[in-house]
């Protein structure tokens, strides 16, 4: 079966550990060096502008600081999965792209004609997920393809 011809799985990551959690378990029991899928793996990169929520005096001297600390987390985090994904003998392609992981992802969906979306849970309440928004609730109304969500289960004390 010809790469292209495979079905793409889309594997949305940022630097939490669920996010890596839900990956991992994803390369466990989906996929193998003989994949029936093709994986790629979408980091939403924020913008400086909404990561310093701000725009009064000083937002300009801030922004080229915020802006390289943003690029750092990316590179880290797509190389932290690049190199899970070889431990694993799992060609991986992955994508950085600016923007709210919401649309990210579901963009990411409709330019690949993902057949699976994959989403870690961060595990929040009710209270700060109706605050902060709920990558997995948003994508799972709007992603136009199956929607899986992996969550991290709980630790015992």
């Amino acid at each position: 079966m010809a790469t292209e011809q495979k079905p793409v799985m889309i594997v949305g990551i940022d630097d939490s550990e669920h996010s890596f959690y839900a990956l991992e378990w994803t390369l466990d029991h989906f996929l193998t060096p003989i994949s029936p899928f093709k994986l790629v793996v979408v980091h939403s990169k924020p913008s400086p502008t909404s990561a310093i929520g701000f725009a009064g005096p000083g937002a300009a001297d801030v922004y080229p600081f915020v802006d390289s600390d943003l690029k750092k987390i990316a590179a880290r985090v797509v190389e932290r999965a690049k190199e899970l994904c070889h431990s694993k003998s799992v060609e991986v392609n992955v994508e950085i792209v600016e923007g709210d992981a919401r649309n990210v992802l579901c963009e990411a969906v409709d330019r690949h004609h993902a057949t699976i979306l994959v989403v870690g849970s961060h595990g929040y309440g009710a209270i700060k997920r109706a605050v902060l928004g709920s990558v997995s609730d948003y994508v799972t109304h709007h992603a136009h393809c199956t929607v899986m969500i992996v969550k991290k289960p709980k630790t015992k004390h």
